[in-house]
């Protein structure tokens, strides 16, 4: 949580630690962020859940066009406030259908937002 919340680097970590008197390399944090990183930050969103309600939250919608075996797909993502991804979706059109399927099966899941902010797409 320290390294994502501060913009720590490995080295500083290392640092940090070392003044604490715990003397390791900066590669053992490495991995230990690679192995231990994802369990925490499942713990992490798991609390969140249950603890918020996400009725309170800011969503932002957006809009990317891809590629997929060299046709144009439109990708539709929902974001939260903290930057969570909530809600992704692929589809061939771009139209109101596509968009309304999208908001609803995301309202679905994580309940009404109290804001939308949108690029007006």
């Amino acid at each position: 949580m320290m390294y994502v919340r501060y913009p720590l680097s490995l080295r500083q970590v290392e640092d940090i630690l070392f003044e604490r008197r715990i003397d390791i390399c900066h590669e053992t944090v490495r991995l230990w962020w690679n192995r231990f990183g994802p369990m925490f930050a499942a713990e992490i969103r798991r609390r969140r859940v249950h603890h918020r309600s996400y009725s309170n939250w800011r969503w932002h919608l957006d809009e990317v066009f891809v590629r997929i075996n060299g046709e144009t797909h439109y990708l539709w993502r929902a974001v939260d406030h903290e930057g969570e991804v909530l809600e992704v979706f692929a589809t061939k059109r771009r139209d109101r259908k596509a968009a309304l399927t999208f908001i609803k099966r995301a309202m679905k899941r994580y309940g009404q937002p109290r804001v939308i902010v949108t690029d007006r797409l």
